[in-house]
């Protein structure tokens, strides 16, 4: 007896009519029109049944702090860090955990049961830390919360920087961050990138730095980052996140930057909504754009993942959890348009993102995790363009969350009244 039988499914990879028959946590088989006794038949009913959204790059220490102690006006990066200097010395763990655990609510209503979230640790408090390992904690069973030691003032400039993310690691932080650009100065940035790829390769960690966040085209830690990773042998361990400046860069330096970047095997994550939100700021007409360069990185052989970045704190007082519509930004700032483009977006929230976290049994195949959504729409190209209401969720075989169909009753003059169609 199965625990849980998926019937007519759409899968993202094209299929139709297919069943997923999951136990004890686990999928046990993916066929088409399986029949199989279980104790719960979900009829999918044609829709997508895709596994679970992955968020790659978040700061949940800041986020639902939007007005806290007063809003960005500018909008910009750097009143953005300002602000946040002017919340930290008055943050409170139980508040931290507090915005962070209704976060989490909302992200699994959405289908995101995978975050990778950077914690600021240029307090020497390192109040934030321990809050967040609280929530990871608290969050375990049905959320993978991975914790990057981020020094959000820069690891050289802030006394004690490099101690106290030692400090974070000690504690149970996963990933060694870093913000080479915010550095004192270039020389100083790249010395940063290799001290902290230095400290992963000892520790035996993941590396994830902002790099470049910046419209600064000689702004290229990047370079560095991807030299560092070969040097150390720290292959498929490393991400750039952000990397705004390579949109300014010239062509000629991006044409040597691509293949290091892929020989390398270091991922990139952009941020679709902050990117397009920060970047260009300083910029009259025309202005640019300022997400990194996804297609060209894509089809350099590297591995790109959207993530979310913010929400409702003091860079960007939108956001809802919702990683189909950081793909769906994603799509248009990058103009990723064609049919391929956009199904590589839908990748770029789900197993992309997940490769960079390196999640352990994620997808729909037989023997992963049974963490997957149902989404109210027929391919992946549907669900970007539709945002697709998330119909059900569920974590290792156990129905997380539940939103009935959208529907709506049109009634038309000399139309049936009875003419209904999704959202």
């Amino acid at each position: 007896m199965l625990d849980l039988l998926i019937k007519n499914a759409s899968l993202p990879d094209g299929r139709t009519d297919m069943s997923v028959a999951v136990q004890g946590g686990r999928i046990t088989a993916v066929e088409p029109a399986l029949n199989a006794p279980a104790n719960e038949v979900v009829d999918a009913g044609g829709y997508l049944l895709s596994p679970h959204f992955v968020d790659p790059h978040f700061h949940m220490d800041a986020t639902l702090s939007y007005g806290l102690p007063r809003v960005n006006e500018s909008g910009t990066l750097l009143e953005g860090i300002a602000l946040w200097g002017e919340l930290k010395p008055t943050l409170k763990a139980d508040a931290i955990i507090e915005r962070a655990l209704a976060y989490c609510d909302w992200a699994v209503a959405k289908g995101l049961l995978a975050i990778r979230s950077h914690v600021d640790t240029s307090d020497a408090s390192l109040l934030a830390v321990d809050a967040l390992l609280e929530v990871k904690k608290q969050v375990a069973h049905y959320i993978d919360l991975q914790l990057v030691a981020f020094p959000q003032d820069g690891v050289l400039r802030t006394k004690g920087g490099l101690d106290n993310i030692k400090r974070g690691l000690d504690k149970g932080v996963d990933v060694v961050g870093g913000i080479p650009h915010f550095e004192r100065t270039m020389a100083e940035g790249a010395a940063s990138v290799k001290l902290l790829c230095e400290l992963a390769a000892e520790r035996g960690k993941l590396v994830d730095m902002h790099c470049d966040e910046s419209d600064d085209p000689l702004s290229r830690h990047i370079e560095t980052l991807a030299f560092e990773t070969q040097r150390l042998g720290l292959q498929g361990r490393v991400t750039g996140s952000h990397c705004t400046s390579m949109h300014s860069m010239d062509n000629y330096y991006a044409s040597k930057l691509l293949p290091l970047i892929a020989e390398s095997g270091v991922s990139v994550i952009a941020n679709p909504l902050i990117n397009i939100t920060l970047q260009g700021r300083h910029d009259s007409y025309p202005k640019r754009r300022g997400m990194t360069r996804g297609p060209e990185l894509m089809a350099a052989g590297v591995n790109v993942a959207f993530g979310h970045d913010c929400v409702m704190d003091p860079w960007y007082g939108m956001g809802s959890a919702d990683m189909l519509e950081v793909a769906h930004m994603g799509l248009h700032v990058a103009q990723m348009t064609s049919q391929q483009g956009i199904l590589d977006c839908f990748d770029a929230v789900t197993v992309n993102a997940a490769k960079v976290m390196h999640l352990k049994s994620y997808g729909l195949a037989v023997g992963c995790d049974a963490s997957f959504v149902l989404l109210q729409a027929r391919d992946k190209i549907e669900a970007i363009r539709l945002r697709a209401n998330r119909l059900k969720v569920w974590k290792k075989g156990l129905l997380l969350a539940a939103t009935p169909e959208v529907t709506t009753a049109l009634r038309l003059p000399n139309r049936p009244s009875d003419t209904r169609f999704m959202k």
